[in-house]
């Protein structure tokens, strides 16, 4: 017959036992350092989508390791944690790789675009400087006006590329060549009205 106080004793074992079992907090901050990683890698910018994904598995984590702690200390069990947080490393490394490619690409893009604008820009000024003032010297000044600014704000792309926001660099690039290309076009048609659209011929001496 098994006497009571040996029943309380194998009680008393097994809660301890039980209340051993603890979150696994070391493999938790290392997923959440994944996750960090694969922010700072830009996966929140240019793969929003996955990096949601990593965040909602962070919480998944979080919920389960909430639901042991709720329960009774004899039954805790972090073995889900454990699959979980495994989970979202390998997914965060996963992750930060494909940001570092998506980065690299939206860099060689912003300085691509960098140039164009600056081509856009030049073009720009040098129909302008062949433009006559005449009695719209108002009206060129002004055009002027415009092509300084838009000159100036290639400063303002390449600081962005300097500072990895390539993305807003390529926007901004792109308007200031679309803004120079309608400069072009207004001066390139203020010179067709002029007969100044074609280069003038010089007579060949005979």
């Amino acid at each position: 017959m098994v006497k009571p106080w040996t029943c309380l004793i194998t009680l008393y074992v097994l809660l301890l036992l039980g209340g051993c079992a603890r979150p696994p907090a070391d493999q938790i901050s290392s997923a959440e350092q994944a996750i960090k990683d694969a922010q700072q890698s830009g996966a929140a910018t240019y793969i929003a989508d996955e990096y949601a994904k990593l965040e909602g598995g962070m919480a998944a984590i979080r919920q389960e390791v909430a639901d042991q702690e709720a329960r009774f200390a004899l039954f805790r069990d972090y073995g889900k944690v454990d699959q979980l947080v495994a989970a979202v490393k390998t997914d965060a490394e996963r992750v930060k790789a494909e940001s570092l490619k998506k980065m690299e690409e939206a860099k060689m893009s912003a300085v691509q675009a960098h140039r164009a604008a600056e081509d856009a820009v030049k073009h720009a000024a040098d129909l302008i400087a062949t433009a006559p003032a005449g009695k719209d010297r108002a009206a060129l000044e002004s055009i002027k006006t415009d092509a300084d600014a838009l000159k100036a704000s290639l400063n303002d792309v390449q600081m962005m590329i300097d500072k990895s926001d390539y993305l807003a660099a390529q926007t901004k690039a792109k308007a200031i060549q679309e803004k120079s290309q309608a400069l072009s076009h207004e001066v390139e048609t203020a010179l067709a009205k002029i007969g100044k659209a074609k280069p003038v011929r010089t007579k060949k001496k005979k």
